[in-house]
């Protein structure tokens, strides 16, 4: 069954955040990592794989990415340090 991740990438630690959605979760934060999107990641410096989150249904993703996105920053910053406290890459 496939896998869809929301994914909130970081520039630095309480830094510039992106939020996405991708079925790819090590492929897309690669692409990130390697400057292939010139955009607003790209302008940024962003980089870090932060957080994520699996869902077996792209909607229930697609949801909760646009949820994500309307939150306060400092919202964004208590979710990622849920998971990772330290603000570490997780991409492997």
């Amino acid at each position: 069954m496939k896998q869809y991740h929301v994914y909130i990438m970081a520039s630095r630690y309480r830094g510039a955040t992106y939020i996405g959605v991708t079925s790819d979760l090590n492929k897309r934060a690669a692409q990130h990592k390697a400057g292939d999107f010139k955009g607003y990641t790209y302008k940024w410096d962003i980089k870090l794989l932060v957080y994520f989150e699996e869902y077996q249904r792209i909607d229930d993703a697609i949801s909760r990415e646009k949820e994500l996105k309307k939150w306060q920053r400092q919202w964004k910053f208590d979710l990622i340090e849920t998971m990772n406290p330290s603000w570490d890459d997780l991409s492997t």
